[in-house]
């Protein structure tokens, strides 16, 4: 190797820090005809809501004559725990060029938070019609995949030799599908090329796409390849198939004009006829890796000084890579992934960047060089729910309901303080927990029948079941329950923290990750029994929970942020610390003047890391990820 060779090292690619990059995959079945004669050639666009409208974002391509496409093309988001992210789905016909859904050309739409894709990893939903009727049985289907691993990507290039013709008057329309095998044995598709009109000899144009979808940053994961005669009509004739690995075609073009072939087989007329020997062969021209930093990145934090911005843990999994170590930097495991860790590198100048011609090798993960480090949504996919709890402080301190200088005023102008902050953050939640109910409690008030002082009664009255049908329901019960109690006192919380940190124990015994509790304190005042509730943080602390603590009022709320464990670790008064950070704790009149969405984002921005800082301590790995359904073969664009 030369010296240039030896002196250069690729830059680690850009990361965005506190997000995770999100690939949807999406298709449609049973799409509306627009006239009886033909199909439609629909495509789906993707918009996002932001800054109070909606926009678009992505596009899949344009597929003709199918009513049940499966696009190959994935739309890809930045996805964020603690934001909303609503999202919709437009299908519309392309058939004369429209480049938009024109009511002409709609064929329906749907809408969901990325919240709720991330968290099924799978989700089916009807179409509906511009006046809100289903489109026929019209449905949309969207899988969602975590890109993780190195973001390095692959250029192909493929042609073929004396395919099978499988037309009568003229000659086969070959295009030919990708797809990967996942570990649940299902195939995925992850690229179909353009149609070759007219040709056995097709030469496919040069494509691009990143290692994590077209092998999941697996070098050994199979790699199905489907070559279809194509047919206006969408039912295209299979010509053959063929498998491989991304490895072993790497390795089949690793010299300079190097070629890799394989033999297309018809597995119908291999079984049928003698003689049989291939319906011909396909060829692997190019197989080349380049490191996303020379492509156009994923947006990334800004620097105007012309820097680079990267995360510690980035810095510190790349010196571990480099200097071949078998496990990470110890310090690894105790950063904190959400916050940024300010590490500024001068970006390279042209005269530094590699000479032309040299051989820049490809950072191929192993399991032997890497050790996995879980991500939340790792997690979330694998199947683990967030159990969301609510804790509501019905203390005399907060004002007579009635008054309207109450802090539990219902007015019908504008919802009270406890409403926005239950609404904002449960909001997010619900999303994360596959049957929608939430228990939700509260403490400091007289209750019926006997008005005896409680600390954790169920606020739907309803002891064997506090379980309230969505947020919506807890709003219902919070309305009915409050003009039926009499406000009192003290604050004591620790009686709601050890009632939930009962089933997170339950759960904690089971050693696997299929439930995480979320208790959110809504609270006006000072902790009356603050040593106890000490105690109860940091027996939490140990088990599968946050808590999230909203102040409302004008209080003073020092000793909330004590608890908050962010001046220092907190200790029980025995001394025993806490195990892990698992309080966060927000004043509401910090955000009274700010959009619902900013106090989430608050509030939520840690529950990433303390899920997956409490399964990793734990040595919990994820669940299997939910296996997705295959999809038949759609009509590509010709």
């Amino acid at each position: 190797m030369s010296d240039p060779e030896m002196a250069w090292v690729p830059e680690p690619p850009a990361m965005t820090l506190g997000a995770s990059r999100v690939e949807l995959r999406v298709s449609c079945h049973g799409l509306l005809d627009r006239d009886t004669l033909t199909k439609p050639h629909p495509c789906v666009l993707l918009k996002l809501h932001s800054d109070e409208q909606w926009v678009e974002v992505e596009r899949t391509e344009v597929l003709r004559s199918c009513s049940s496409p499966v696009f190959s093309r994935v739309l890809a988001l930045e996805y964020f725990f603690e934001e909303k992210q609503p999202l919709q789905f437009h299908v519309f016909d392309a058939e004369d060029g429209s480049t938009s859904p024109r009511s002409d050309t709609f064929l329906g739409s749907t809408e969901c938070t990325l919240g709720q894709i991330v968290s099924q990893t799978k989700v089916t939903k009807p179409l509906l019609l511009k006046n809100g009727k289903n489109a026929g049985k019209s449905t949309i289907t969207i899988v969602a995949e975590e890109v993780s691993g190195t973001n390095d990507y692959v250029q192909l290039t493929f042609r073929a030799h004396k395919l099978d013709n499988k037309d009568l008057f003229s000659k086969s329309d070959p295009f030919m599908e990708i797809y990967k095998t996942n570990g649940d044995q299902s195939d995925q598709l992850v690229w179909r090329t353009e149609v070759v009109k007219n040709n056995l000899n097709p030469s496919w144009e040069p494509f691009r796409l990143s290692l994590h979808s077209l092998c999941s940053c697996d070098v050994h994961r199979p790699l199905k390849f489907l070559v279809y005669d194509y047919d206006s009509s969408g039912k295209h004739d299979f010509i053959g198939e063929f498998t491989s690995t991304f490895q072993e075609m790497q390795e089949g073009t690793a010299n300079p004009g190097q070629e890799m072939q394989w033999d297309c087989i018809n597995p119908k007329y291999r079984d049928k006829k003698k003689n049989y020997k291939s319906s011909g062969t396909v060829v692997l021209a190019q197989c080349t890796v380049s490191p996303s930093a020379h492509l156009k990145p994923f947006p990334t934090p800004y620097n105007p000084h012309g820097n680079l911005r990267f995360s510690l843990a980035l810095i510190t999994k790349s010196i571990s890579l480099l200097l071949g170590t078998e496990n990470p930097h110890p310090m690894h495991h105790q950063l904190q992934p959400q916050k940024l860790w300010p590490l500024h590198f001068p970006c390279r100048s042209p005269t530094q960047l590699p000479p032309q011609g040299t051989s820049i090798p490809p950072y191929l993960p192993s399991p032997h060089q890497v050790e996995k480090v879980h991500t939340f949504l790792d997690y979330i996919m694998g199947g683990c729910q967030i159990s969301f709890t609510v804790a509501i402080d019905f203390t005399a301190s907060n004002g007579d309901p009635r008054s309207s200088q109450s802090l539990h005023c219902l007015s019908p102008r504008q919802p009270n303080h406890y409403l926005q902050a239950l609404r904002a953050v449960g909001g997010i939640c619900q999303d994360y927990d596959s049957d929608k109910r939430f228990p939700a409690f509260g403490f400091g008030a007289r209750i019926p029948p006997n008005f005896e002082v409680s600390h954790d009664f169920a606020i739907n009255f309803d002891p064997e079941n506090p379980e309230c049908e969505e947020i919506s329901g807890v709003i219902a019960s919070y309305r009915r329950c409050l003009p039926q109690i009499q406000l009192y006192g003290p604050t004591n919380v620790a009686p709601i923290i050890n009632r939930v940190a009962g089933p997170a124990q339950r759960e904690q015994s089971t050693g696997q990750a299929t439930k995480y509790s979320v208790l959110l304190v809504l609270t006006d005042g000072v902790v009356s029994d603050m040593a106890e509730t000490r105690t109860a943080i940091v027996r939490a602390s140990r088990l599968p929970m946050s808590i999230i603590i909203v102040g409302v009022g004008n209080a003073d709320f020092s000793d909330m942020r004590l608890l908050d464990g962010d001046d220092g670790t907190l200790r029980c008064p025995r001394g025993v610390p806490a195990a892990r950070d698992i309080v966060q704790f927000v004043p509401f009149r910090d955000f009274k003047d700010a959009s619902p969405s900013a106090l989430a984002k608050c509030v939520l921005a840690e529950v990433p890391r303390q899920v997956v800082e409490y399964y990793a301590s734990q040595g919990i790995s994820p669940g299997t990820p939910r296996p997705s359904t295959p999809a038949t073969t759609p009509s590509p664009s010709p």
